[in-house]
């Protein structure tokens, strides 16, 4: 179980190292990709797999359960998690996402979600606002 929010970089080389709490459930692989809401993904080998499989036997006849399938799926980067923790984040992820080199990594129960650090204020401050609103929707479908 992933929670949390961690400050953390990029460098140079574009690697992110991940927050030591989380590494040992995170494996040697893990999987980054393109998230929701301009953020990357970033799931267990094992975790993706599942996801993975899912979303490969969706059906293909409506237009946006392909586009989520392609988002997911297309971008998707295997990658090797180093001795020091680090992943490596691909140009055109950290593209997507807008990373610069302050991001901030998140834990949501089964992945992280790493965000532009200004990124994260701002839907943070959304999310905060509509708390009230959200907590009532949810409420609604017993999940609150």
């Amino acid at each position: 179980m992933f929670i949390g929010e961690y400050t953390h970089s990029i460098d140079a080389k574009k690697r992110l190292a991940l927050p030591s709490k989380v590494r040992s459930e995170l494996g040697e692989r893990v999987v980054v990709t393109r998230g929701l809401d301009r953020c990357l993904f970033v799931y267990p080998i094992k975790t993706w797999e599942t996801l993975a499989e899912k979303l490969g036997s969706m059906p293909i006849g409506e237009g946006g359960t392909r586009s989520f399938v392609r988002l997911l799926l297309a971008g998707a980067f295997d990658t090797e998690v180093d001795s020091q923790g680090r992943i490596l984040i691909p140009e055109s992820l950290k593209s997507y996402a807008g990373l610069s080199k302050d991001v901030i990594v998140v834990g949501l129960w089964n992945r992280l979600e790493v965000w532009d650090e200004q990124s994260w204020k701002g839907y943070q401050k959304a999310a905060e606002e509509n708390s009230e609103r959200i907590a009532e929707e949810l409420g609604k479908i017993g999940a609150y």
